[in-house]
């Protein structure tokens, strides 16, 4: 058994890499293959705009000719800087059922960062903001869109490298019916009379594209203060836009106004996940049609942020994002809302999903190494 450091130039490397994942989780019902080019897009040194400011370097464990594993070592300084840390980020984590790779991964992940003048290693995070978790409970569900999905033995392996638990994200569901009660709509109204707040809502892309700007601006004011969090430069940010407008439907993007200042925004996408594993893992040639068919049909939808500015909370103003949400479920037929990882920490919001009925039913978690 070996680990050997790929060479991100040399396409063999990087498709096996991509591979792994495809192979370990062949005739797994809930996993959701990402799209290979994005994925290979991820090792693109040349292109990507994380290495504009940061480093990576990618490992696959292997033995008699065998992939067993991978992992991902990233040295983030725009997170260490604006955190003022000195910490390694392992991601990309795969492995097979086998005790021994997974140790072969970390500690070649050890090393890595002892050689890199780190002292810390946290994950498991992308390359670009909070990307990556690792499921813990709710292994019998198909993940949500763009969220990780692994076996149950992947927690056993990384407690026995030496983490332990940094913090955990819950994902909940809640039907269409029962909707709302009617005092929650009362309440509502008043706090929208009371504080001249107003919904806006978009018709097309081209008109939310102008409002993203702002957008960010708000999502960096009203999650700044979780420690995971560190503002993305500006060439991450247009990737990311342009990412959510590729599934995006304006309709499911909705912004609490008070005259034309931004308080609150709501970012909800049809649940393409079924799309997806049919499509596996390419566009071309029939990957858009599973993904377009599914976009008609699915009875989910996910909403992936839900924010206030600080001084906009404790008034209300949580419940007209609530009632947009079952607005969306109704005025699109859906049957179900997923409300896709709430951080824990995150009090206010996680007594706002008891409140409206939301059943947690999954948990993804993210991992520090321990203090000796």
């Amino acid at each position: 058994m070996r680990v050997r450091q790929l060479d991100t130039t040399r396409k063999r490397d990087v498709r096996q890499f991509v591979a792994f994942p495809f192979d370990l989780y062949r005739g797994c019902a809930q996993w959701v293959p990402p799209l290979v080019s994005s994925a290979k897009a991820v090792m693109n040194r040349r292109k990507h705009p994380y290495y504009r400011h940061s480093t990576a370097d990618f490992f696959v464990v292997e033995s008699e000719g065998q992939t067993l594993g991978r992992i991902a070592m990233l040295n983030n300084r725009n997170y260490n800087d604006y955190r003022g840390r000195n910490t390694a980020f392992f991601g990309y984590f795969e492995v097979a059922e086998d005790i021994e790779a997974a140790r072969a991964l970390f500690d070649t992940a050890l090393a890595w960062t002892k050689a890199n003048g780190l002292t810390g290693i946290i994950g498991p995070r992308g390359l670009i903001g909070v990307d990556g978790s690792v499921l813990v409970e709710g292994f019998e569900h198909r993940p949500a869109l763009a969220i990780t999905y692994n076996y149950p033995y992947y927690d056993t392996f990384i407690k026995d490298a030496g983490f332990e638990k940094d913090t955990d994200y819950l994902s909940g569901y809640r039907p269409l019916h029962p909707l709302l009660s009617e005092r929650f709509h009362l309440i509502a109204d008043t706090v929208r009379k009371r504080r001249k707040f107003w919904v806006k809502t978009f018709g097309s892309k081209a008109e939310l594209r102008q409002w993203i700007p702002h957008i960010v601006e708000v999502h960096h004011q009203a999650f700044s203060q979780l420690h995971s969090y560190y503002p993305p430069s500006p060439a991450e940010t247009k990737l990311i836009i342009d990412s959510l407008l590729t599934i995006a439907d304006p309709r499911l993007i909705k912004l609490v106004m008070q005259g034309e200042k931004i308080v609150g925004f709501l970012f909800a996408y049809h649940d393409l996940s079924a799309g997806l594993q049919k499509a596996k893992g390419r566009l071309w040639p029939w990957g858009w049609y599973h993904l377009l068919r599914e976009r008609g049909q699915t009875e989910w939808v996910n909403v992936s942020a839900v924010g206030l500015l600080p001084e906009h909370r404790g008034v209300g103003a949580n419940t007209l994002l609530y009632t947009e949400i079952e607005k969306s479920l109704c005025q699109f037929g859906f049957k179900y809302v997923d409300m896709v990882q709430i951080n824990e920490d995150n009090i206010n919001s996680v007594s706002d999903m008891k409140n409206i009925g939301v059943r947690w039913y999954k948990r993804h978690r993210h991992y520090r190494l321990k203090r000796e």
